[in-house]
């Protein structure tokens, strides 16, 4: 099977001026990211708007990571998507997954709800928004991301998305960070039945050393140590050089060859990717 290429995403996070926006999105374009990405949380920026500017300001591809699920009606996400689509030309990327802050729920009035029913709501705003877009005269399509990192999730990506991505959580269980990221890429691979799926990976910190990630609050929430969660794929530790071989090693062994990391890195990972291009 031949290699995929690499493609990296960067996630903008706080548009200040509109100058300001462009600028940024610019030097990410020069530094060789090829996806805009914006998250989707309240208390945050909404993505839609900062997105189209950064598609007006760059010739990148511009997504969304991701969208909750939970916090979006069918009839208004086609609507925002198709319009996305149409206007940066067919650059964009739908990255949606179940949600996962209950914060959200709470500041939006809406119930947070179990593992499966927020399961149950992405794969209703899936399918409705998806019919919406299909009715539209130009049938505006673009590619579908899917987030998360538990079995049904997953399955769900691997039979209905073009990209699933692999967030922190996907490294978490009671293997090593590598393992159980292994076990999640082969329930991706069963479950799609030869359906061709790009794989994503979600870094959220990179360090030259352990000491150099603060890895505190996340310690605290799983009861693992810094250096367990040193381990998880979405830690990067080392020099660039290091860090472009594990990735060329993910992209052999595993077939992730998209990788999204957080504008706090920008600098940081773009001497990774001076090594991977």
């Amino acid at each position: 099977m031949e290699t995929a290429p690499f493609r990296f995403g960067i996630s903008l996070q706080t548009p200040g001026s509109s100058s300001d926006w462009a600028a940024r999105a610019r030097a990410a374009e020069d530094q060789g990211y090829n996806v805009i990405q914006s998250a989707d949380h309240l208390g945050m920026p909404g993505p839609f708007l900062g997105l189209l500017a950064a598609a007006q300001a760059t010739n990148l591809r511009v997504g969304t990571y991701l969208l909750n699920a939970g916090l979006h009606a069918p009839a208004y996400l086609a609507r925002d998507v198709a319009d996305l689509h149409r206007l940066t030309d067919g650059r964009f990327e739908m990255g949606i997954g179940a949600g996962f802050f209950e914060s959200d729920y709470q500041a939006a009035d809406l119930p947070f709800g179990t593992p499966g029913s927020r399961l149950r709501t992405l794969e209703r705003v899936i399918a409705g928004t998806r019919e919406l877009l299909a009715a539209e005269q130009d049938k505006p399509n673009p590619p579908l991301m899917i987030g998360g990192a538990g079995k049904r999730i997953l399955e769900l990506a691997a039979r209905t998305a073009d990209i699933v991505s692999f967030p922190m959580a996907a490294g978490l269980g009671q293997g090593t960070g590598e393992q159980e990221l292994t076990a999640r890429v082969d329930i991706v691979r069963q479950a799609a039945g030869g359906r061709n799926v790009e794989l994503n990976l979600f870094v959220f910190m990179i360090g030259a050393t352990v000491s150099d990630v603060d890895l505190r609050d996340l310690s605290s929430m799983t009861g693992k140590s810094a250096e367990q969660l040193a381990e998880l794929p979405g830690v990067l530790i080392g020099s660039p050089h290091q860090i472009a071989d594990t990735l060329r090693r993910y992209r052999e062994e595993l077939g992730i060859n998209y990788i999204s990391v957080t504008e706090s890195y920008r600098d940081t990972f773009a001497e990774v990717i001076a090594q991977l291009t």
